[in-house]
């Protein structure tokens, strides 16, 4: 996930010291990929660079070098010294940064915030790492001329390669692009505020959406909150492909929602809260509206992976959640983006 531009940002421009950990290399297996970031400062860490030993031992020489203007990549040995068992090699870059935010953050922050992808290039030397921004047709952070032709191309071939970070000798290449799963959820009571919070964990994009005044809090960084009198019209709001959970507190209003949504034709996941009678309702209104018998059976319907049938909002928001991984993992199945012969689960 990308949360860590903004949570730089907010640390440099609040004069907060900080050292940002990346993985620079890996030989061997490893807890986490090339491009996990983690953020130390004095009194916490952001993000995640693998956890136990590994993540302790970083954790500790970020903090000692709040202080310090000098990088340092180091290599960690996985082995038993370290009390992990992965076997293989880390190499980590520290960075620390304090004050203003630096220009190829900033820059990297406003393409972000566009949703335009942009590589994240850093060129790894004695003197210091020197990091700027590329997109597919401009060079932020440093002058186009300062760039190495070389390394812009290559940082261009790994944008089009996909959201996969890459080293090569001392250059870092970092993709940053906008996930590609973005979510529709509709309804903010109990159920809707865990899966929000379930989801918002992983990389993707959430459209959270309710009729009523004020119910919206905690909301995650990657969540989009719509307090709207009509919540049926955000379904056009959506690009082709998304993913929808509708769980408002009206079954009128989850019947208009959903009737909207199988109509488009183009969405990838429609999943409604509820029980299998209330699916037999809305597929015998479904039917009188006029809605095709392929439309409807692409209707999921009760939510949620099979062999989990509690019903406390956390365990609908863990089950449903996975529910929409593993229809993501199956990929496109037609065409039409929807699933092949989705059937209701926790019967």
């Amino acid at each position: 996930m990308n949360d860590w531009i903004a949570a730089l940002g907010d640390l440099n421009a609040a004069g907060d010291a900080a050292v940002l950990v990346t993985v620079a290399g890996i030989r061997g297996s490893a807890p986490r990929e090339v491009g996990a970031k983690m953020i130390v400062t004095a009194t916490e860490t952001i993000g995640t660079i693998g956890g136990g030993q590994l993540e302790y031992q970083a954790t500790r020489i970020g903090v000692g070098m709040l202080d310090e203007k000098q990088h340092a990549l180091r290599n960690f040995p996985l082995g038993a010294s370290m009390g992990q068992c992965c076997g293989g090699v880390v190499e980590i870059l520290f960075e620390p940064l304090a004050g203003r935010p630096p220009r190829w953050l900033r820059d990297l922050a406003a393409l972000h915030g566009q949703r335009e992808p942009a590589v994240l290039v850093t060129r790894i030397s004695q003197s210091g790492p020197r990091k700027f921004v590329v997109t597919a047709d401009s060079v932020f952070g440093i002058e186009e001329s300062e760039a190495d032709t070389d390394v812009v191309a290559q940082a261009r071939a790994s944008l089009e390669g996909g959201a996969v970070a890459q080293r090569d000798a001392q250059t870092l290449c970092e993709p940053v692009v906008s996930p590609d799963l973005d979510i529709a959820l509709f309804g903010a009571g109990h159920v809707g505020s865990a899966v929000v919070q379930v989801l918002s964990g992983i990389d993707c994009s959430i459209r959270w959406i309710d009729n009523r005044r004020g119910v919206f809090r905690h909301v995650p960084g990657n969540v989009r909150a719509v307090e709207t009198a009509d919540p049926a019209l955000e379904v056009a709001a959506m690009p082709p492909g998304s993913y929808f959970l509708v769980m408002t507190h009206s079954h009128a209003l989850d019947f208009d929602i959903c009737d909207r949504i199988l109509r488009r034709g183009d969405a990838r996941y429609c999943g409604l809260i509820g029980s299998l009678s209330k699916r037999r309702r809305f597929e015998k209104r479904l039917r009188q509206q006029g809605l095709p018998e392929a439309a409807i059976d692409a209707l999921v319907c009760p939510i949620g992976v099979d062999g989990i049938t509690g019903k406390k909002p956390a365990e609908i928001a863990v089950s449903s959640a996975a529910e929409i991984l593993r229809v993501r993992e199956r990929g496109a199945k037609s065409a039409s983006h929807w699933p092949d012969n989705v059937q209701p689960i926790g019967r």
